[in-house]
């Protein structure tokens, strides 16, 4: 096997040299970018928001959503785009080598209170129901599918919500470019994620929130990087149903 091929993890604090691919721009405007699937994560999807203050056109306060691959293509690039200045963590299992990240980038590690403790080795900014980055970013806290699950929101391109694995897209076969929950066996509270669906759409309009970015099954999308119409997919959504779906794994 080649050393192009090779898939072990690297030791604390050393990136993976394997090839990997480099992120991909979101919108045209280059703004958002995605990171290919991590397999730390299985198989969670990143993104790095890039962010210049009106005060400080010099500044780039960047956000990393999620934790991407730990690997030299993905650091440079970062540090290309100016680097991060908060890494949010939006659910349990998007957290990869964050303390690594920490190190590297000198940036707030910003989560939900409740899954503050799973990383005790890691300087972390909780918070309890929503938070302020920047005048265009905030975080909401969606219970369910995890205590502490959350998604980050940015007024850029009509509205945006980074949903980690609180909303993810459906099967082509059933709703393509479609967005729905996912029950699983390890779903901490479906009623609660339901009726944190449903707090999205009072908070939110189809004014405001144009497009979804899930944190995987990105597959599903057929090549596209986001889930337009956003809200009127998420309001036509059956609650009824949903309640009395399955755990699936």
């Amino acid at each position: 096997m080649s050393s192009s091929h090779v898939t072990s993890s690297p030791k604390p604090g050393e990136p993976n040299r394997s090839h990997t691919k480099l992120p991909q721009p979101v919108f045209t405007t280059q703004t958002v970018y995605s990171f290919s699937p991590n397999r730390e994560t299985l198989g969670g999807t990143a993104y790095l928001i890039l962010h210049t203050p009106a005060s400080d056109t010099l500044t780039r306060n960047n956000i990393l959503v999620d934790c991407p691959a730990w690997t030299e293509a993905n650091l440079d690039f970062i540090a290309q785009q100016g680097g991060v200045k908060w890494l949010v963590i939006t659910h349990r299992g998007g957290s990869s080598r964050v303390r690594d990240w920490q190190s590297r980038f000198e940036c707030e590690v910003v989560l939900q209170e409740q899954e503050a403790y799973l990383l005790p080795q890691v300087e972390t900014q909780p918070f309890h129901r929503d938070r302020v980055l920047t005048p265009s970013h905030r975080l909401v806290w969606t219970p369910g599918h995890s205590p502490g699950s959350l998604c980050l929101y940015s007024s850029d391109q009509g509205g945006i919500l980074f949903t980690g694995r609180h909303l993810l897209p459906t099967r082509p076969q059933k709703l393509e470019g479609g967005a729905a929950p996912l029950k699983v066996s390890k779903t901490f509270h479906w009623p609660r994620q339901l009726q944190s669906i449903q707090r999205l759409l009072n908070e939110f309009s189809a004014e405001t929130l144009s497009y979804l970015c899930p944190g995987a099954n990105i597959g599903f999308l057929r090549g596209q990087r986001s889930i337009e119409q956003a809200y009127d997919k998420l309001a036509s959504l059956d609650f009824k149903v949903l309640a009395k779906t399955q755990a699936l794994l």
